[in-house]
């Protein structure tokens, strides 16, 4: 039989809370994941997102709230108890054991016997494709390959649960690629839940069926990556959503979703997300959507630009002192002088008091 993930309906995260002495690290995260889900948690460095990870392991002990698989309470088992896979950021290998031993470690620990053991380590190395691995010790192996043994030992449990700590952030942005892929096969194939930690937008949007978005310990948005991507629900989930341009001003004109806001000394139209009353604004762009525009309402002086391949991308700063990121089609030189414009429905606009 091939390796699969444990039978269960749904993991619940029902008001967990997490504090150390005074700072609340995970404030009230209510969260139910179904089997076969990819959800991503996704945040700044100090969000709360590896808490909650070790908070679900139980490596950490719940502040408040509970945790369920299906009709059962969790969060008060010992990690071992709870049967999921984890795959650490630094790998967490065994260096003295062969590739094999550190796949089976997990399956020895809960006792099982030894003809079961090899058969799963088997199964196990073969969804990696490291089969012809197996005696190896992890040194010498390549970073990808030592992060796949992980992910063996990891999925020969066959938990219900795979937890994923920035797995990947060790490795060159070639082999993040490769991997990335590795990991959505494998979680197709084994039909588990997964629940990956990342700060990497592109990794959360390619990967996930869902994202949780967390900021100082409490979650902001859940949606999927097309909805994160395409309307954050607040301003400082757009910015961490990569509209890295944000212009205050004030709404001047509205017309149904569209407003006019003027941004002291030059307006722009774009959409109102969760400013219908407001008058003090903030207009947020991505630097792709800002372009060079012949009649573009922003007049900037251009500070800097590089070279991505598809296109030249760019710093440059209105009279005013903002600092704009943009494309370009073409390099433009120092203190250049440029008309910026994006389209109305690439501009997104929250009330300014959504800003922390």
């Amino acid at each position: 039989m091939a390796i699969a993930s444990a039978d269960f309906r749904e993991l619940r995260l029902d008001g967990v809370s997490r504090d150390f002495g005074t700072h609340n690290a995970l404030k009230d995260v209510t969260l139910t994941v179904q089997r076969g889900e990819f959800i991503a948690l996704l945040g700044p460095s100090g969000c709360g997102k590896s808490t909650a990870l070790n908070c679900l392991a139980g490596l950490l002990p719940l502040t408040n709230g509970t945790i369920w698989l299906d009709d059962r309470r969790i969060d008060t088992l010992k990690p071992e108890a709870r049967g999921f896979g984890m795959v650490f950021q630094n790998y967490a290998l065994f260096p003295h054991m062969s590739v094999r031993r550190n796949v089976g470690f997990g399956l020895q620990m809960q006792g099982k016997p030894k003809a079961e053991i090899e058969h799963k380590v088997d199964e196990a190395l073969n969804v990696v494709r490291l089969a012809e691995q197996g005696v190896k010790l992890p040194g010498q192996l390549s970073g990808g390959q030592q992060q796949r043994v992980a992910i063996a030992r990891a999925i020969a449990v066959e938990p219900p649960l795979v937890l994923m700590d920035e797995p990947l952030s060790n490795l060159d942005a070639k082999l993040r690629l490769e991997m990335r892929g590795e990991i959505r096969r494998i979680h197709r194939l084994l039909g588990s839940a997964t629940i990956y930690v990342t700060h990497d937008q592109d990794e959360a949007l390619s990967l996930a069926d869902r994202i949780v978005v967390l900021r100082d310990g409490a979650v902001r948005q859940i949606g999927t990556p097309s909805e994160l991507y395409g309307l954050p629900a607040h301003a400082d989930v757009a910015e961490f959503m990569g509209y890295r341009n944000a212009l205050p001003g004030v709404v001047t004109r509205r017309s149904g979703d569209t407003v006019e806001v003027d941004c002291g000394g030059f307006s722009i139209h774009g959409i109102a997300v969760d400013s219908a009353d407001a008058i003090a604004v903030v207009a947020t762009i991505r630097p792709s959507d800002l372009t060079v525009q012949a009649d573009g309402p922003i007049s900037a002086k251009v500070e800097s630009m590089e070279y991505r391949g598809d296109a030249f991308y760019g710093t440059a700063r209105t009279k005013a002192g903002a600092e704009l990121f943009f494309r370009s089609d073409t390099s433009l030189a120092p203190a250049e002088t440029v008309s910026l414009g994006a389209p109305a429905d690439r501009v997104l606009v929250y009330a300014t008091e959504q800003l922390r």
